[in-house]
């Protein structure tokens, strides 16, 4: 597994992931998300791959390669993973008026 994939919750066994591709449709990955774990790979640079990347982390893929900066998508992960209930916020903070 090349150091540029991330997973989108706990890593998972590598060979046990379905590439999806460069760039698939949501139906594309909804389809393969019935087979197994999934891993997108996405093109483009900035934020074009970080938005996708947390379209497809709340579609449920288990891995994310990507040739952006590491921590920027794993903050993205991270979010999408809070926004679903998988795992607390990084920080909590409520807002009175």
């Amino acid at each position: 597994m090349q150091e540029h994939v991330l997973w989108t919750t706990g890593p998972g066994d590598p060979a046990a992931l379905i590439d999806a591709g460069a760039d698939p449709s949501a139906e594309e990955v909804r389809a393969l998300l019935a087979r197994g774990p999934v891993l997108v790979r996405l093109s483009g640079t900035g934020s074009g791959p970080l938005a996708a990347a947390a379209v497809y982390a709340f579609l449920g893929v288990s891995a994310v390669e990507a040739d952006v900066d590491p921590g920027e998508l794993r903050q993205v992960l991270d979010m999408v993973a809070a926004i679903k209930g998988a795992r607390p916020p990084a920080l909590g903070k409520r807002a009175l008026a």
